[in-house]
């Protein structure tokens, strides 16, 4: 450090003339005013608390400093989220007053962040210095002006599709979120009735000669302009909002006539100069205690899709004191177009609120013809007979000892547990009641703590929920149910699942066809039923699943109600799962997944050990799961033929009562298993959907658990039953073609091919 000052004071010393030029460059009396101006801006910011007057003659000296003819300072601030930048000092000069500079609330002038240099500096933090500014400034301010109506349709859709319940909250957010890039003092929206028709008594006084017939404006679509709502935006001095519902014509938004006339002609008006105008004439003083007056005026329609009006926005005085210009016009008229537009959101969204309003009505008439009544379930919980009292006044204790004493006789008498059970001599309410009994078997009522007047209202009115139809009806659910129950208990799947998952099951068994029509997916394709639409695929499946869920979110149905979240999440999911796998279009897809289960549980000689393995195995117990319910849902294939015959001529009547839909309805010709036309043809038929449906479904248990063996026997017994009659049938025709062969051609017709089953 010492020897570069002794080299410098050398140099000094022998370059005189340099030494002279150095110290009269920096000690010259402008290099002094700097020095000056520096050392009185430190004593500026010491001395003042005033914040706004210490910044502003840092401005004046910063001038100063860099020769600038101008300078002014934005403020960052954020309005509703949104980022902006307003002018706190204007137009600072080295000559300025601060009064002069210091701009009020009413005349700030706001940029957005991605608008101008300012706007570029706020966002990018870095310094700009533009010299070619002038000869830039007519591109910039088109592109200022395309991207101002660009950010201000974003920002606008942002908050119509933020809003969608009603047209005025829509209107409201996406107007006020855009206030900023309107540059004027005061808008206003008078939104329109869209009524096109009158009430009959409204009507009635005209057609009476009691009221004269309305002769006032109207829109171009013929109604009458009423502004029912005006939403008044004031954004000079003090931003305020005000709404006023059914204004009066001679509110100050309204009295001119402008907005009515927009209304009636559907013009966009620009009014340059109030003062000058006729419609204007009102305004005799200051319409509000500011002292504000209208000096110029920008009105568009505000037009939806169907090109009707909605509603009139009015904007009043630019800011700047300038009429509104053509780039105005566009920007705003953009702004009313997309709002408009933006109405079709809110009509669609009222329209789906009518629809579930309609279908909760729906659901409403649903449930009072279905639910369970307190008379009907006096025919399983007689507490009236036996204490005196409705069930909802009696103990747990006391509507057990009622139900111990109806139900377990019913176990024995009709065999529940067995895979030949027959609900032949049954009544629909045994049913109900040996359906409630089952819960009881399994052990899951008092684990769970089901309410039993609710598992008793449940189940009367899963019975009422199917329809009075040849076969897919209650007697055909609860014996999916019961299939189901036999498999867990008797056929001992139970090992493999909790008590949670059983209840779950067999409850899917009851519900699986609820609300059948009688008639296939297919055929509710063909026919547009509205079911077909609402779902993709397992139509009907989807719908009995729906179903259920409906009667289970009633809380005097749900036998769920006292699980905790968790529980009810696991069980709707096997619910979702056991209902759909009854789709026979899927039954395929899930063979050889269960088939290589089957295999897998012969390679573990240790029983304990595989039981153990698939207890844990979450997707190989509901692949199972959704064999049973396939299993049970044909089961009656598998039952003794003298059951197995006669629930076969029910399935294959109704589905002759849907050919005889198809050629009604849709003029089509059946299949042949739906034409009653080829009804000798059924032991056929029944042999196929034996060897290629069924056979899989019940060799694959049995080889699984041995426990399940009769009903394989059942099918294969009842397969040589159909085949015999196919023979039979056969052999009839083949007779009848020999007779026709010896009698020769000339008595070859006339003949019927028909055959009896009997």
């Amino acid at each position: 450090m010492g020897s570069q000052k002794e080299d410098v004071e050398k140099f000094l010393k022998e370059n005189p003339a340099f030494a002279k030029k150095y110290f009269d460059k920096k000690m010259s009396p402008a290099s002094m005013s700097e020095l000056q101006i520096m050392y009185e801006l430190i004593k500026d910011m010491q001395e003042n608390i005033n914040v706004e007057k210490v910044v502003f003659k840092i401005l004046k000296r910063i001038s100063s400093l860099i020769h600038a003819d101008r300078c002014s300072l934005f403020m960052y601030r954020q309005r509703n989220g949104i980022g902006e930048l307003a002018t706190r000092l204007f137009n600072v000069s080295t000559e300025a007053q601060l009064d002069d500079c210091v701009v009020q609330p009413d005349s700030e002038i706001v940029y957005p962040l991605d608008m101008g240099i300012v706007g570029h500096v706020a966002l990018t933090k870095k310094t700009v210095n533009r010299s070619e500014h002038l000869r830039v400034f007519s591109v910039r301010y088109l592109h200022s002006c395309e991207t101002r109506k660009g950010q201000l349709l974003l920002w606008s859709a942002n908050k119509v599709f933020e809003e969608l319940t009603d047209i005025e909250r829509q209107f409201h957010k996406a107007l006020y979120t855009v206030r900023a890039y309107l540059n004027c003092d005061r808008y206003s929206v008078g939104l329109l009735d869209m009524t096109k028709e009158k009430e009959f008594f409204d009507i009635w006084p005209v057609l009476m000669g009691e009221q004269a017939p309305y002769s006032g404006p109207v829109t171009p679509d013929g109604r009458e302009v009423i502004f029912y709502k005006v939403i008044d935006y004031i954004l000079h001095g003090k931003e305020d909002i005000k709404v006023i519902p059914n204004p009066t014509p001679d509110h100050w938004a309204l009295s001119s006539g402008l907005p009515t006339y927009v209304a009636e002609s559907g013009f966009i008006c620009n009014i340059m100069n109030t003062a000058a105008d006729e419609m204007f004439k009102f305004q005799t003083e200051p319409l509000d205690s500011s002292g504000w007056t209208i000096k110029n005026v920008l009105s568009l329609p505000i037009v939806n899709k169907k090109e009707e009006i909605v509603g009139v926005a009015t904007f009043y005085n630019r800011k700047d004191g300038k009429p509104f210009d053509d780039q105005d016009e566009q920007l705003m008229e953009a702004l009313t177009q997309f709002l408009g537009w933006s109405v079709l959101n809110t009509d669609t969204y009222d329209k789906m609120n009518k629809l579930e309003y309609r279908k909760e009505i729906a659901q409403d008439m649903v449930l009072y013809h279905i639910k369970c009544r307190d008379d009907e379930i006096q025919n399983v919980l007689n507490t009236r007979e036996v204490y005196g009292c409705e069930p909802s006044e009696c103990e747990e204790e006391q509507l057990l000892d009622i139900l111990k004493k109806e139900l377990p006789p019913l176990v024995k008498k009709f065999e529940i547990y067995e895979f030949h059970f027959s609900d032949f001599n049954c009544t629909e309410m045994e049913l109900v009641k040996c359906a409630v009994q089952m819960y009881y078997e399994v052990g899951v009522v008092k684990k769970f703590q089901v309410p039993q007047e609710v598992l008793v209202r449940f189940l009367y009115s899963l019975s009422k929920g199917y329809r009075k139809i040849t076969y897919h009806n209650w007697r055909h659910g609860f014996n999916v149910g019961q299939t189901m129950f036999t498999l867990l208990t008797t056929g001992m799947l139970k090992r493999y699942y909790t008590d949670l998952e059983v209840m779950a099951m067999i409850t899917a068994g009851f519900l699986h066809d609820l609300d059948h029509r009688g008639t296939n997916n297919l055929y509710q394709v063909k026919s547009g039923n509205p079911l077909a639409k609402l779902h993709g695929s397992s139509i009907l499946e989807r719908h009995h699943l729906e179903m259920g869920k409906f009667l289970l979110a009633d809380e005097s149905l749900n036998i769920y109600q006292n699980l905790h979240r968790r529980q009810i999440d696991h069980v709707i999911h096997l619910t979702d799962i056991a209902i759909i796998a009854t789709d026979l279009a899927l039954y395929f897809k899930k063979r050889t997944m269960f088939q290589k289960i089957v295999d897998l549980s012969h390679t573990y000689e240790d029983e304990k050990k595989w039981v153990d393995f698939m207890s844990l195995e979450t997707t190989r117990k509901e692949i199972v799961m959704a064999m049973m319910m396939t299993a049970c849902d044909l089961s009656a294939i598998a039952k003794p033929w003298e059951i197995q015959s006669k629930v076969a001529l029910s399935v294959a009547a109704e589905f002759w009562e849907q050919g005889d839909l198809e050629r009604s309805v849709l003029e089509q010709e059946p299949i042949p298993m739906m034409d009653r036309n080829k009804s000798a043809e059924l032991p056929k038929m029944q042999c196929g959907f034996i060897d290629f449906v069924c056979t899989f479904v019940y060799k694959e248990f049995s080889r699984f658990h041995p426990q399940i063996q009769p009903m394989l026997d059942g099918i294969l017994n009842n397969r040589k039953e159909w085949n015999a009659k196919k023979e039979e049938y056969e052999a009839k025709l083949k007779a009848i073609e020999d007779e026709k062969a010896a009698k020769g051609p000339a008595n070859s017709g006339g003949g019927s091919k028909t055959c009896s089953l009997c």
